[in-house]
Order: C-alpha cells, then sequence, then structure tokens
C-alpha cells in the first residue's frame, strides 16, 4: 500500500519581518483529496499557499507533493519546477489571447496535435466549446473562472492550488461553481488545495477543511465534524450559527440547562457539578406547536425555504432556530419548541 501523502507540509514556519505568519503549520493531503484553508483575513492561509506554490519561503519545515521534496530548511524548488497549477483570486487570464490559447498556455513541452487534443478535452470538460475563439472580456466571471481551471488543469498538475477562487463571483453563483469545480476536480482524480474565508464554499468543494487561526490549523477535519464535532471554543464560534446556553453538568454523562436535561453517551470531561456552557444551533431547536416550552420570536430573517427566528426563552435566554418557512410568526408571538440535540458540545464557562 502506498503511504506517500499527495501533499505533505510538515511543521513549516513563516516569518514577515519580525512578524510570524505561520508557526509549526502541518498538513497532509492524501490523492484525490480536496483541502480547504478557511479562516479569516489575516490568519495566515493564503502565505500557506504561496509557501506550498513556492512563492513564499518558510524558515524552517519541510513541503513534500508525491513524496518529492519542494523545500526543506532553506533549500527550495522553483515555483514552475513543482508541477503544482494554481488558479488565482482574479484568475489571471491574459486579454490578448482567446479562450483557447489561454488554456493552450501552460502546454509549452507539448507537440502540435498533443496540445490541440488536451485543449479539446478540457474545452468539453468545462462546456466552453462554444467559447473557444472569444476573449476574456468577452466573458462573464463564471466563464472566466471556468477557463482559469482549464488552464490549470491542462498541463496535468500533481496538486492544484486555488487562491479564494470564487471571491469575485456574485453569492448565488459562488455556491454552484464550487459544487461543479468539485464535480470537475473528482472527474480527473485531482488533488486540490483552496483557501477561503466562505464557510459555504469550503463545504460545497472540499472533502478535509483546516480551520485557522493565527498561522495555526485549529482543527483539520470533515466539514460535518467541524460542525457537530468541534475540538474547541474557537472552532464551534468559528463555524455555522449557534448560541452558547448555561448549564451545569449533573453526572458524568448529563448536563441540565434552560430546556432540560442532555446526555452523551461519551462522559464529560469535567467534575460533577461544573458550570458548563452548551451549544445549541439552529438545527437543534425545532417547531413544535403542541410543545409545552414556549419561546417568544424576538427577531426573524425570511431565507427562501425557511425563517432563521432569534428566540427569547422565559429566563431571558436567547436562541435560534431554523423553521420552515410556511411557519410565518410574528415578531411577539410565542411559539412551542422541542429540542433535537444529537451531538452535546460543551464547554467551561468562561
Amino acid at each position: 500500500m502506498n503511504n506517500i501523502a499527495a501533499l505533505n507540509v510538515d511543521n513549516i514556519t513563516l516569518n514577515y519581518g519580525e512578524k510570524s505568519v505561520l508557526k509549526n503549520f502541518s498538513l497532509r493531503l492524501q490523492d484525490g483529496e480536496i483541502g480547504c484553508l478557511l479562516g479569516a483575513s489575516g490568519c495566515g492561509k493564503t502565505t500557506a499557499l504561496r509557501a506550498v506554490a513556492g512563492f513564499e519561503m518558510p524558515m524552517q519545515g519541510k513541503i513534500q507533493i508525491q513524496g518529492n521534496t519542494v523545500y526543506h530548511e532553506g533549500r527550495s524548488i522553483l515555483p514552475e519546477q513543482r508541477k503544482v497549477g494554481m488558479v488565482f483570486q482574479d484568475y489571471a487570464l491574459f486579454p490578448h489571447l482567446n479562450v483557447h490559447d489561454n488554456i493552450a498556455f501552460g502546454l509549452h513541452a507539448t507537440s502540435r496535435s498533443e496540445k490541440k487534443s488536451r485543449v479539446g478535452d478540457m474545452l468539453d470538460l468545462m462546456g466552453l466549446q462554444e467559447l473557444e475563439t472569444r476573449f476574456p472580456h468577452q466573458l462573464s466571471g463564471g466563464q472566466q473562472q471556468r477557463v482559469a481551471l482549464a488552464r490549470a488543469l491542462a498541463p496535468r498538475p500533481q496538486l492544484l492550488l486555488l487562491d479564494e477562487p470564487f471571491s469575485n463571483l456574485d453569492v448565488e453563483l459562488r455556491e454552484r461553481l464550487a459544487h461543479e469545480v468539485r464535480n470537475i476536480l473528482k472527474q480527473t482524480g485531482t488533488t486540490a488545495m483552496l483557501v477561503t474565508h466562505d464557510q459555504h464554499e469550503a463545504f460545497a468543494m472540499a472533502d478535509v477543511v483546516g480551520v485557522m487561526d493565527a498561522g495555526h490549523i485549529q482543527q483539520w477535519s470533515s466539514p460535518y465534524d467541524l460542525y457537530h464535532r468541534p475540538d474547541s471554543r474557537f472552532v464551534a464560534d468559528f463555524i455555522g450559527e449557534g448560541v452558547f446556553l448555561p448549564a451545569r453538568l449533573i453526572s458524568e454523562h448529563c448536563l441540565e440547562f434552560a430546556l432540560g436535561q442532555i446526555c452523551r453517551p461519551e462522559a464529560l470531561p469535567h467534575p460533577i457539578g461544573t458550570s458548563l456552557e452548551v451549544l445549541i444551533r439552529p438545527d437543534d431547536v425545532q417547531h413544535v406547536d403542541n410543545s409545552s416550552i414556549k419561546a417568544i420570536v424576538r427577531a426573524k430573517a425570511f431565507r427562501g425555504a425557511e425563517f432563521l427566528y432569534t428566540l427569547e426563552l422565559a429566563g431571558g435566554e436567547k436562541l435560534l432556530s431554523l423553521v420552515p418557512s410556511h411557519h410565518d410568526h410574528a415578531i411577539g408571538e410565542a411559539i412551542g419548541i422541542e429540542m433535537e440535540l444529537d451531538h452535546v458540545i460543551a464547554y467551561e464557562r468562561r
């Protein structure tokens, strides 16, 4: 069995002058896997991507692509020798070249017939056959994004890097294109890493996501685990929506809070009697008309298929609930709710 990772970043540190940007930064991607670095501006995610591409020089550590060391302790292979494809935030298409020639640009070492065949394959894959002779200024943002992806994939890179690839597109188009790009990468078996600040993009595209803060990956997990099994209060706060309600540990497995008692199979790692905060997601709170637990609607946001309600409990605690939009309740109205909490996430109270 081959245990060589498609991408192995081992303990790299990178500074800009006196400022530390990446600190003992590590991750691994397997063949055909799509990874994502997710975080707010300034967390180091783009710097990490640029270090893998060879555009930034770490101070220490090791970077390997398909088992080949491209950086180790000050010795670095040039970006063009790393067999890495790159899709930039602004697409970086050549304005004087048409779609065909933009895609063909990186195929220097191939024969004319091979180049024609490969460009044809990329046009088919991206659904760009009718746009082959158009220039970038004649394309929509989504079409330009597909051309940039085709150009990056044409030389068959061992690793594809995408730097905020959908940030120039409108919100509605971003998630749809993220799904399309994921399907293309899976179809071609391409190992890829993207960086984004947008959770919807990260979850739509990636198999594994690293939540970053201050040059560290706080958790490297599947989107499902980040949402339902966050390793830390930081990740729980950063991912998704939700509120923390005060709770008290009443046994090894159970805690008590404003909505009653909840238990989980594994023991909670705190002494009985500890004051905790339990994370309640909007999808944990179900609207049930005949429930004995009532909450007051304090705010509502229409999301098409659903309302996101901000609710207030009798004790003044606030929580969020996603409710099908045919349940259109007025501000100030009392509605019945029930908990459906499959994952108990609790931290010691701050």
